[in-house]
């Protein structure tokens, strides 16, 4: 009865299968408005960029046909865009013709008579500078085809990118190791019977016999009493 009763309340006041249903019928449909409005956020964002990348790319074309105004014909001598060989002209020769030329900016000369007003405050001594300004350098871009200087600068400075042939080693690991390994077995080859000539150490060491000098029958007496073979069996006389 009591299993029977939790089900029941359960179904009818906490889990609500209507109420539940309904909760997510609106959250479907919140989500399918969502997702429109972002697909128009989208869209209108995508021609926006499209739009500014035709604005920039026909400014880009109008600045490089001002630049390029010298290449425009004349009278006599037709331009590289006017070729007699097409049977119309280039676009680019209609926009150097709508275009004007870039105008170079001037520099404004100091008047050497500038210092004469600071005269009566006497804040400085008078000069008359009578040499004429030296041009600028390096602040106008030279004209003709030529990078940019900030792209030379940054082609130049690059760092290395080696190849794998060059970045890997000819030798493998192994034969690395063993030369390592054979280095420092040379760097750290140190003898280990200390010479001690002027202590005792060398006393309470036990004598190795030689194996040219001793043996189970006893010493040999050649080399070390005589230098030369004794046979008195073969002696003619006692002496």
């Amino acid at each position: 009865i009591q299993k029977r009763w939790r089900g029941y309340y359960v179904r009818k006041y906490i889990h609500n299968y209507y109420a539940l249903k309904k909760y997510l019928e609106a959250i479907s449909m919140n989500n399918e408005i969502v997702r429109n409005e972002l697909q128009e956020y989208a869209e209108i964002k995508e021609s926006e960029d499209k739009r500014k990348d035709l604005e920039k790319k026909e400014n880009e074309k109008k600045y490089q046909a001002r630049k390029m105004h010298y290449l425009l014909s004349t009278e006599q001598i037709a331009g590289i865009y006017n070729s007699p060989f097409r049977k119309s002209p280039d676009p680019m020769e209609l926009l150097l013709r709508n275009s004007k030329p870039l105008s170079h900016r001037r520099q404004q000369k100091k008047s050497p008579f500038d210092d004469i007003y600071d005269w009566p405050t006497c804040r400085r001594p008078p000069t008359f500078s009578t040499a004429q300004p030296l041009p600028p350098i390096g602040r106008q871009k030279p004209q003709g085809p030529f990078r940019d200087t900030a792209e030379v600068l940054r082609q130049r400075y690059k760092p290395l990118e080696p190849t794998l042939l060059v970045a890997a080693s000819i030798d493998s690991p192994l034969e690395k190791a063993r030369e390592e390994v054979k280095g420092k077995e040379w760097r750290n080859h140190i003898h280990d019977n200390e010479f001690l000539p002027f202590s005792s150490y060398h006393k309470n060491k036990k004598y190795d016999p030689s194996v040219h000098r001793s043996g189970k029958y006893g010493q040999e007496t050649y080399g070390v009493k005589h230098f030369r073979e004794v046979q008195p069996k073969k002696w003619v006389a006692d002496k």
